[in-house]
């Protein structure tokens, strides 16, 4: 191999890939009513995850129709919205989950966990857990399970 052909292929590489150099941070805003904390523990998961976080206390009403705008429909909707680089993260999503969303790129809205299942991250009540799914949100506001948590 030629040295320019090798050094035109160095350069191809992203930057990430190459050894000893991390990747930087991924940035989270997360909006959340003001009297929740579970979104509050969401948070720190992500922190602890690596995440760079932004919490804001928004109103309700305006929390909802910020979710609707983002095409997050009720029976999509938790109890506070995230926004993952162009994704919507809706509820107490993994950061693993987070994490491979933005790795993956898919065409989708985002990711949503509905409700608030028992030990999803956030909602950790002891030992007790309730089984969830992640949801990819598509660009129509349908879904596709994403993951799947026991």
């Amino acid at each position: 191999m030629h040295r320019r052909s090798l050094l035109l292929a160095a350069a191809a590489l992203p930057l990430a890939a190459l050894p000893g150099l991390a990747a930087a941070p991924q940035g989270v805003r997360i909006m959340k009513s003001p009297t929740c904390g579970c979104c509050t523990a969401w948070a720190d998961h992500l922190a602890a995850a690596g995440f760079q976080t932004e919490v804001r206390d928004v109103p309700d009403e305006d929390l909802w129709a910020m979710k609707e705008r983002l095409g997050v429909s009720g029976d999509l909707a938790s109890c506070h919205t995230a926004m993952a680089g162009p994704y919507v993260i809706e509820g107490h999503v993994p950061a693993a989950d987070i994490r491979r969303l933005l790795s993956e790129q898919p065409a989708a809205l985002g990711l949503t966990v509905p409700g608030m299942p028992i030990g999803s991250p956030g909602m950790e009540m002891g030992e007790e857990r309730e089984a969830f799914d992640t949801l990819l949100i598509l660009a129509d506001g349908s879904t596709e399970i994403f993951a799947s948590h026991s």
